[in-house]
């Protein structure tokens, strides 16, 4: 046999030889299509077993913390002040032992006088134009001595306005050294004015008192301080004067202040306020020591003097024999 043929004999044989193969691969595949395929359980039991993986310990994590329930809007504009104030209750018949008008139903000579006072001053605390008195929303009640009647007065004139209507009213006891304004009321209280001038991380509303006459809140007169008038002089006293002035349009706020020859505390309040209610006790006070007096608190312009304790016959007048509380 030639070269030649021998070399097609091998190239038929290497033919035959793919041809083959090329015909077990397409067995193969058809097989493959045709057989039923593992379930994954029995795939899993037909692998090689492997040890498992140790996984790293998983932290349990905190449970997110809710979120804070939604402030209604009106606790949102108190708590742009601060927090909510704390509600005590007067005792009304406590007060009526010492002659204070309480209700409008009450028709004694005291609580038709106290109406007359409180016109005149609520015409001067909301007057408008030229007319207008800065801050004469800010009423001090004052007196030349101690046991004067200051205290039952500025009380009873609270009491008059917070009947009215369309107005709040906000009495402050600024008397630090002899504060007596809860006492007389029956309300008990810590915190007050001075802690709120000495420590500026306290608000206002901390210390406020709401009361059972929907239209009076109290401001205490706080702790005792060697620098009480040096804090009422203070800009930090003059920033809480705006604040309570100017928080709401329909608002008056009266001040017990100390008597003015006891304390110079009275003298530095005077600044601040627009209007003076200054008690004069019938048959007592000195006119020499009234004159002294008023050339202290002579910073403000607008001083109504209030004679208390004064009797007179009963002939002609008109709400009665006898002006004065009768409760020292």
């Amino acid at each position: 046999m030639s070269l030649i043929e021998k070399a097609a004999e091998k190239m038929k044989k290497a033919e035959s030889l793919v041809e083959k193969a090329a015909r077990k691969a397409a067995e193969a595949a058809e097989k493959a299509e045709t057989s039923p395929q593992p379930s994954a359980d029995q795939a899993a039991a037909e692998a090689p077993s492997t040890p498992p993986v140790k996984q790293p310990p998983v932290q349990k994590q905190s449970e997110p913390q809710s979120e804070p329930a939604a402030i209604p809007q009106v606790e949102q504009r108190s708590r742009s002040y601060g927090r909510t104030s704390r509600y005590v209750e007067i005792n009304f018949d406590e007060l009526r032992a010492q002659n204070v008008p309480v209700m409008e139903t009450d028709e004694t000579v005291i609580s038709e006088e106290f109406r007359i006072v409180k016109r005149s001053l609520l015409l001067n605390a909301f007057a408008k134009g030229r007319s207008a008195i800065k801050n004469g929303n800010i009423i001090m009640v004052t007196s030349t001595q101690p046991d004067e009647g200051k205290t039952f007065c500025a009380i009873s004139l609270a009491m008059s306005m917070a009947m009215e209507r369309d107005l709040t009213v906000l009495l402050i006891d600024a008397d630090v050294e002899k504060p007596d304004v809860m006492k007389r009321l029956g309300v008990k209280a810590d915190k007050g004015l001075i802690d709120v001038i000495e420590d500026k991380n306290l608000d206002l509303s901390d210390c406020l008192l709401k009361t059972n006459i929907p239209n009076l809140t109290l401001l205490p007169a706080g702790k005792k301080h060697r620098l009480t008038t040096e804090l009422l002089a203070s800009e930090r006293m003059g920033d809480i004067v705006d604040e309570v002035a100017k928080r709401y349009p329909d608002r008056v706020i009266i001040i017990d202040s100390p008597p003015v020859l006891a304390s110079s505390s009275a003298s530095v309040l005077a600044l601040s306020v627009g209007q003076v209610l200054y008690v004069v006790e019938a048959d007592k006070t000195r006119e020499i020591d009234l004159k002294e007096a008023l050339s202290m608190i002579g910073s403000s312009e607008h001083i109504n003097l209030l004679l208390n304790k004064s009797r007179f016959s009963g002939g002609k007048k008109k709400f009665g024999s006898y002006y004065g509380y009768g409760h020292q």
